[in-house]
């Protein structure tokens, strides 16, 4: 609200005499404090009285400026006169030094000005922060500026050239200074500090505003770091360390992506600058192949903006020559119409330097083809870290005084001291976007113009909506098809699982408990058998198979729900998202760990039952018995009609022949079905002499066999005449429920086999009720927990989100609001800019 007076710094005449006489420059300090302890009002009256004593101090310097050029004629009058008493060397000295000591004066004279002006413009913006005056405050302008850029670099990450609009660029040859250049404007120790280490691995974008308080915040933190606390400063080193290592990717030694940072504080200049990482010469050990072509790549994108302001540092204290930084800004900015050139550690470059005029052979811009706006040289500290930002410029200060540089007007006052570039950067900063930001605004609106008509042709009946809108559809639908869960009946979750179970089972029941079994010789030894191979297994595997048949069944069923489609109403643009969903919620889902003991018992119990209590359960015996048998008997037709090849009715048919193996598998096979005939009752494994006499006769016919092929027809032929043989008597068992109510007493027919598969086909159906309840009553509930979870993870990860969701319809989607954002935040900030000019 009050008037920023290093506006007014151009009162300061070239020449000026001793003037303490005329002015006193006490005065507007001490009514500047007399107008903070009255209100409003004398806040105006202030501003008047400030600003007219202002204007008179200008008036007064302005006369004294004539009455200096007068006195200087009549000087130089009397000093002709006494030309022999004064040699021209001092007579120069004299002037010089004369002329040094009043800039000086005056350059402090300003700046005490300044700091009142500053420390009153704290406690006007102290008061409106503590809503003193009941008003809303608006945002401030350099803000608004700054979330545009962030807008910007969401919507295009690579920084194309559609993106012209201004920021101070600082680049700079690897610890020239350039991050201290940027402490000693933004008037706080905030970056991580090496000693010749690369600190800076990826763009730190900080945006300056006025404040009445010195903090800094990121753009995605609400968090406020007080930079005048020495812990909040190491704390902000410390954290823009970690984003910077996050950024960087494996293998890699700097990263492209920016971290943006707002600092405010009274009194500093509004801009927004972007620290780069230091352009470096040779690739040392621990960096990545690629780092200095990253690092020139990086920097020639953020140069290559036409109204990027270029902030080249060079380091004073080494040789010109071996700056890399210079050819590349020549590069980018061959008429530095845009660039300016700073020259750090001037201290000791003075004390260095053989030849005091190199240094102004530098800042002339004579060693390099470099052209520059202008030129500065500052002093950024003694070299030692924990050095404060008031310690370094009463250092800086100090310097300049005593500098032959200005001495010898090598530099000029205004040349000198980082306070001086600040200003100047600035400057230029708010010139450069006064003169692009409106062209940049049209550019914007044609953009959305033709992603609009875009969107109309191609997607008409379509809303626009974002990634983010999206997924929060997405979201919506894969939650209400996991509530489908609970909505499968009883029924038909109990019928896959005994289904799946019992798929997953068979081959284990009759192989390895039913064959062996039967091929003892009367029925205790059966129901020995069959008994102690029951409880093994069940002890050992079958509660495991359980639980793995209901995981499958209800992934299954969830996968089905997932994918199955919907009609019209089905998107394939959530596709990819439901699948890594799933996926993922399946990877993370665990079955209770103790459901494997709970049906265990149950399982045990089941099997101990020997009980049929009707005639309808014994025939569903039976039944389920002959499908298990003709499915295995099934198979092993299929596995002889691969070893003996086609029959006569499809070599016919089909011309098909028999390979010279299946024509001695077919020998063998006869050969072997003959001995079965005159032995039905045959054991399930060859003698050994059967083995011999099988092999001599095949060889009296021509057919040179092996034992081992002898012995793998046989296990094909002994099964399907087992299984054939089987099926025969679970026929002849149906009307053996009236001999079982009996034990079979006084009965030659024995049904033990039936018991056996009641037994089996009972515990399935207690197996699968008892999985039916865990899956309805626990697990569908914790894979639904999950579910959530994981679309939690996904709305957070904004990669997964781009990974997942694709397509040109998407995209489209994306760019819109982009630049419709952008564009309105344009069109706001330039409302801004002329209702403050």
């Amino acid at each position: 609200m009050i008037p920023d007076l290093s506006d007014y710094k151009w009162i300061v005449p070239d020449i000026v005499w001793e003037i303490d006489e005329y002015i006193d420059f006490g005065s507007p300090g001490e009514t500047a404090f007399r107008a903070t302890d009255h209100g409003s009002e004398s806040d105006k009256h202030y501003k008047k009285g400030l600003l007219g004593e202002l204007i008179l101090l200008q008036q007064q310097i302005q006369e004294h400026e004539e009455e200096a050029r007068r006195a200087t004629g009549q000087y130089s009058t009397s000093y002709a006169q006494q030309k022999r008493k004064v040699s021209d060397k001092e007579k120069i000295d004299q002037l010089q030094e004369e002329l040094l000591h009043t800039q000086l004066k005056y350059q402090r004279i300003l700046e005490r000005l300044e700091k009142e002006n500053k420390e009153l413009r704290k406690l006007v913006l102290q008061k409106d922060d503590k809503g003193i005056h009941h008003r809303k405050l608006k945002k401030s302008l350099i803000d608004m500026y700054s979330e545009v850029l962030d807008v910007l670099s969401d919507y295009d990450a690579s920084y194309n050239t559609q993106d012209h609009l201004p920021r101070v660029v600082v680049v700079g040859d690897q610890s020239a200074g350039k991050t201290s250049v940027l402490e000693m404007i933004a008037q706080a120790r905030i970056f991580p500090r090496g000693s010749g280490e690369m600190m800076t691995r990826s763009p730190v974008k900080v945006t300056l505003s006025e404040g009445p308080h010195h903090v800094a915040l990121f753009k995605d933190s609400s968090r406020e770091f007080d930079l005048t606390k020495e812990e909040d400063l190491a704390a902000l080193r410390h954290e823009i360390e970690l984003r910077m290592r996050k950024n960087v990717k494996e293998g890699c030694t700097v990263s492209p992506e920016t971290i943006s940072l707002n600092v405010k504080g009274p009194g500093l200049q509004r801009m927004v600058l972007v620290d780069l990482p230091g352009v470096i010469n040779t690739v040392t050990s621990g960096m990545a192949p690629d780092t200095k072509e990253t690092i020139f790549s990086i920097s020639k994108a953020y140069m290559q903006n036409p109204n990027a302001i270029i902030l080249c540092i060079q380091d004073g204290s080494v040789d010109a020559e071996r700056s890399i930084v210079t050819d590349l800004v020549s590069q980018m900015d061959p008429h530095g119409r845009r660039t300016i050139f700073v020259l750090t550690k001037v201290d000791l470059a003075e004390k260095n330097v053989a030849s005091p005029s190199r240094i102004q052979q530098i800042i002339e811009g004579k060693l390099f083809p470099m052209k520059a706006l202008g030129y500065f040289a500052v002093v950024t500290g003694k070299g030692n870290s924990s050095e404060s930002i008031e310690a370094i410029k009463e250092y800086e200060e100090e310097f300049f005084q005593n500098s032959k540089l200005l001495k010898t007007s090598m530099l000029k006052a205004h040349q000198v001291t980082t306070r001086n570039l600040s200003l100047a950067v600035s400057d230029c900063f708010w010139k450069m976007v006064r003169e692009s930001v409106e062209q940049q605004a049209d550019s914007f609106k044609a953009t959305r113009f033709n992603l609009e008509t875009e969107w109309k042709n191609n997607y008409p009946r379509l809303r626009e909506l974002d990634r983010n809108e999206l997924f929060e559809k997405a979201k919506n639908e894969i939650l209400d098809e996991v509530i489908s869960l609970s909505q499968v009946t009883p029924k038909h979750w109990e019928e896959i699982l005994q289904q799946s179970l019992w798929e997953r089972v068979s081959t284990h029941v009759i192989e390895n408990i039913y064959l062996p079994a039967a091929q003892t010789m009367n029925s205790g030894t059966f129901n020995t058998t069959v008994d102690i191979k029951l409880k093994q297994w069940t002890d050992k595997q079958l509660p495991n198979k359980a639980v793995e048949v209901a995981w499958e069944t209800l992934q299954e069923e969830f996968s089905r729900f997932m994918t199955e489609p919907k009609g019209k109403e089905h998107d394939d643009i959530f596709d990819k998202l439901k699948e890594a969903v799933k996926e993922e919620s399946i990877k993370r889902h665990k079955w209770n760990d103790f459901a494997e003991d709970s049906l265990r018992v149950i399982q045990h119990n089941a099997l101990e039952d020997r009980s049929i209590s009707d005639k309808q359960q014994w025939d569903a015996a039976i039944y389920f018995m002959e499908e298990a048998l003709q499915a295995r008997l099934k198979d092993t037709e299929n596995a002889i009609e691969n070893m003996i090849g086609p029959d006569w009715k499809k070599r016919w048919l089909y011309w098909k022949n028999r390979t010279q193996e299946q024509c001695v598998h077919n020998e063998t096979k006869n050969e072997l079905e003959k001995m079965l005939k005159c032995n039905e009752e045959h054991p399930a494994y060859l003698a050994s002499d059967e083995i011999t006499t099988v092999r001599k006769n095949l060889e009296s016919r021509g057919v040179e066999v092996d034992p081992s092929l002898i012995k793998d027809t046989w296990h094909q032929v002994y099964r399907r005449h087992f299984l054939k043989t089987a099926l025969n008597h679970c026929n002849l068992c149906r009307r053996g429920f009236y001999y079982y109510q009996r034990h079979f007493v006084d009965s030659e027919l024995e049904c033990n086999d039936v018991v056996l598969f009641w037994r089996i086909q009972r515990m399935l159906a207690i197996t699968a009720n008892t999985l039916r309840q865990q899956l309805t009553n626990t697990e569908v509930r914790r894979l639904e927990k999950n579910v959530k979870e994981v679309l939690e993870d996904f709305a957070e990860d904004s990669e997964k989100k781009v990974k997942l969701l694709t397509g040109k319809r998407v995209q489209l989607a994306e760019d819109l609001k982009k630049v419709r954002e952008i564009q309105e935040k344009l069109d706001a900030f330039i409302e801004a800019l002329h209702q403050e000019k």
